[in-house]
């Protein structure tokens, strides 16, 4: 078994009275794609946000690629959001102001990847999920599921091993949902991308190599 992320033991609590993690112990493969299922305030997204660095644990560890996660090193943990994740999220979190190659490309900028690189890069993706067309179109000039396409396609600029998805289908239709549920299923396969789903909706978990469900803070 290639376990790429895993969590061990791990808590996380608010206050003396509100605890959203108990001892959440998961495994994911290399290559998998899993959904994350609970009703809400189950602890989905808190679990997500630790497992992405952008939130901390109260206790336990996780660990990427065999490597233990520093969350008192802020370095370390941009690097590894820079390097080893990528996010895709509810609300697309996409730039106005900027287009759709602009908008995939941003990440990189950060990377210190040159304009011919970040344009080649941003290209090649927005044709993978089939926006090649729209590459100089803003989001207001797009549909949601459009929009949902180029956070993914952004997602995958610096060449993640691991995309965490928090509820991505969340504010779409039933046949937009599908449609971005397969392009990341198509990812998955075609990349060898490890995905972990945060989602509502049980006909996406059945679909998924395997759902873990979070209940009250506990895997059940």
């Amino acid at each position: 078994m290639d376990v790429i992320m895993q969590t061990r033991d791990l808590n996380k609590a608010y206050t003396e009275q509100v605890t959203a993690l108990h001892d959440v112990n998961i495994a994911l493969e290399r290559g998998e794609l899993v959904t994350l299922l609970g009703r809400s305030g189950s602890g989905k997204s808190t679990l997500l946000n630790i497992l992405g660095g952008l939130d901390r644990p109260t206790g336990g560890e996780v660990l990427i690629n065999g490597t233990h996660v520093d969350f008192d090193d802020r370095q370390a943990l941009i690097t590894l959001r820079r390097e080893a994740l990528g996010f895709v999220f509810q609300n697309f979190n996409l730039i106005p102001t900027l287009t759709a190659r602009e908008n995939v490309e941003y990440p990189l900028l950060f990377n210190y990847a040159g304009r011919g690189v970040r344009e080649k890069r941003a290209l090649a993706l927005l044709e993978m999920v089939g926006l090649a067309e729209r590459a100089n179109h803003y989001p207001r000039e797009m549909s949601g599921g459009e929009q949902q396409r180029v956070a993914i396609a952004r997602s995958l600029v610096g060449n993640p091993t691991i995309v965490l998805a928090d509820e991505p289908t969340g504010n779409l239709d039933s046949k937009t949902s599908d449609g971005i549920f397969e392009l990341m299923r198509q990812v998955n396969r075609e990349r060898e991308t490890t995905f972990l789903i945060v989602t509502h909706e049980r006909e996406l978990g059945k679909r998924a190599d395997r759902s873990i469900k979070l209940l009250d803070g506990r895997v059940v």
